[in-house]
């Protein structure tokens, strides 16, 4: 039977439309990133302690051994120490010139404290008065941090305190403040507070790298609550980064959590690093420059610049990141001390940085004269060899080293031959005479199989 003529031009029609359509693609599908990934690989970044302390500089009353805590370890009342609210105007403060120092010395993000354990904020926030706004300053301390790090293309990260010495809701009170009641406290009521402030924080800076807690050891705090309080942040932000220190389960200065289920994304060794590897653990050891986190004008115990270096080194060495602290003065630049050791290991990381960035643990114990990383090259692997301690007769020897070595040479720009013999996987390296760096020569091997 023949088709109507109509049916054959509906067809014709419905043919050449359909053709005309564009093909849908196949949608590709990409597995979700890491959000640790990117922390693993920069290994070294900046602390800043700063506040209301910075202006009393560590002295009370003819005492000098104070910082950060000034207000408990002087027992300062707290309608003293509110007071130093008509006094921070840090107006030598450029926030560019910050995130360069940090920039220029290798480093590859900022944690500053959005509030500290006194409970004042370096930011503009509607749940407090207890802020930089209520200063003469009355500039967002972090909102400009936040301009210059986008601006540099380092990762903006926040240290807040649990523990609040200020808010009338925070529970215990210091235990010498015999006059301040806590008629009409309620625990829960701040924990509101904190969430709110953290609101802020998550919403009206960007991308966050680490939210870095402290404070969490006081019996107010719950393990149920950590757990409550990380997964709030997370909702805010999904890919942000939290420290163990939201949760209970941290061993003291060590800074690991205890076996059990508790929440954090990485362990917060406190001015130590681990004696050995931790495989299969992110941590990050925090470290001051001198002794004390908060600006102490009387605190001459500087760190060397070899030490920093050496320490960067030896944390990259065991898998861990590097949280280096500066604690700036009440006028909003760095301590001349600071500035000098930045560009010290700024001028190091210039030429040697290939071997902390991306690396990885050891794959054999410490070395005597100094230690080992790696990364994952499309041969095989490379292995540094940060020499401390240069041999007097120009010998190395490693021992455990698996692969057969396919190329050597010095990461700085050096055409010295190095003499390698290798007997399975032990290696001896004859090295020239050279004018080897003061803090730490690196030379590299790369293995295959």
């Amino acid at each position: 039977m023949k088709k109507p003529a109509y049916l054959l031009l509906y067809l014709l029609l419905f043919t050449v439309l359909f053709s005309c359509q564009p093909k849908q693609q196949a949608q590709e599908i990409t597995e979700p990133t890491d959000p640790m990934e990117w922390w693993r690989d920069a290994r070294f970044g900046m602390f800043i302690h700063w506040g209301l302390y910075a202006i009393p500089a560590g002295e009370w009353k003819g005492t000098t051994n104070h910082a950060e805590w000034i207000r408990t370890t002087a027992q300062i009342p707290l309608e003293e120490y509110d007071q130093f609210l008509d006094e921070f105007n840090p107006v030598q403060f450029d926030a560019e010139a910050w995130v360069k120092m940090a920039k220029q010395a290798g480093m590859k993000y900022i944690v500053i404290t959005s509030k500290h354990h006194d409970g004042f904020g370096l930011f503009d926030s509607e749940t407090s008065d207890f802020d930089v706004m209520s200063t003469p300053f009355k500039r967002d301390i972090l909102k400009e941090l936040a301009e210059a790090c986008q601006k540099e293309g380092i990762k903006l990260c926040f240290y807040h305190s649990i523990m609040d010495w200020h808010h009338p809701d925070y529970l215990p009170r210091r235990g010498w403040e015999k006059d301040r009641t806590t008629e009409g406290a309620e625990f829960p009521r701040y924990i509101d507070y904190m969430k709110s402030q953290l609101k802020e924080l998550l919403t009206n800076y960007g991308e966050i790298g680490v939210l870095w807690f402290d404070g969490e050891w006081e019996d107010t705090w719950t393990h149920e609550e950590g757990v409550e309080l990380y997964n709030y942040v997370r909702s805010l932000q999904p890919n942000i980064i939290i420290n163990n220190r939201v949760d209970k389960g941290r061993q003291g200065m060590a800074g690991l959590t205890a076996e059990g289920d508790y929440v954090g994304d990485f362990g917060t060794p406190e001015q130590e690093i681990p004696a050995t590897g931790l495989p299969g653990v992110d941590w990050e050891s925090c470290m001051t420059m001198n002794d004390h986190w908060g600006y102490n004008q009387h605190d001459d115990h500087w760190k060397s610049s070899e030490t920093l270096i050496q320490n960067l080194v030896d944390i990259a060495s065991k898998g861990g990141n590097f949280l280096l602290n500066i604690g700036p003065k009440a006028d909003g630049t760095f301590p001349q001390e600071s500035i000098e050791r930045l560009a010290t290991i700024g001028h190091w990381m210039d030429t040697y940085s290939e071997s902390i960035y991306e690396t990885e643990a050891s794959p054999i114990s410490e070395v005597a004269w100094g230690r080992l990383t790696q990364k994952k090259t499309e041969a095989g692997t490379r292995i540094y060899l940060h020499v401390f301690n240069w041999p007097e007769d120009g010998r190395i020897e490693l021992n455990g080293l698996k692969g057969k070595l396919s190329g050597s040479g010095w990461v700085a720009e050096k055409s010295e031959p190095i003499a390698i013999e290798q007997e399975g996987e032990n290696f001896i390296l004859t090295l020239p005479e050279i004018e080897a760096n003061a803090y730490n020569e690196v030379i590299w091997l790369d293995l295959k199989d």
